[in-house]
């Protein structure tokens, strides 16, 4: 699994069509599987993304084409983790 943190790096950059822009490109990693969970950061600095795709270059592939990252709005960071511990609502993930 990987922890993507983003980071606004223009907030002039960050507008109602840029961030639509942003959710919808998302949605069809959302739709396979492969983003687990997203969201704003408090206070809104940025965002953070939870993601099972099967590598970190294809994660960052798909970053790359996010209209956050294309437009400079945004940098981010990738770590990897391996989830070892869940609540039991959770506890499927870890398979």
């Amino acid at each position: 699994m990987y922890l993507v943190d983003m980071v606004f790096n223009d907030m002039d950059k960050i507008t109602t069509a840029l961030t639509g822009a942003h959710k919808l490109y998302l949605e069809q990693e959302y739709q396979s599987g492969k983003l687990m969970f997203g969201g704003r950061k408090v206070p809104r600095t940025g965002g953070l993304l939870i993601s099972r795709h099967t590598s970190e270059d294809e994660l960052k592939q798909v970053l790359d084409l996010d209209p956050f990252v294309r437009s400079g709005a945004v940098n981010y960071s990738i770590t990897e983790f391996e989830a070892v511990m869940a609540s039991s609502e959770f506890e499927h993930i870890l398979t």
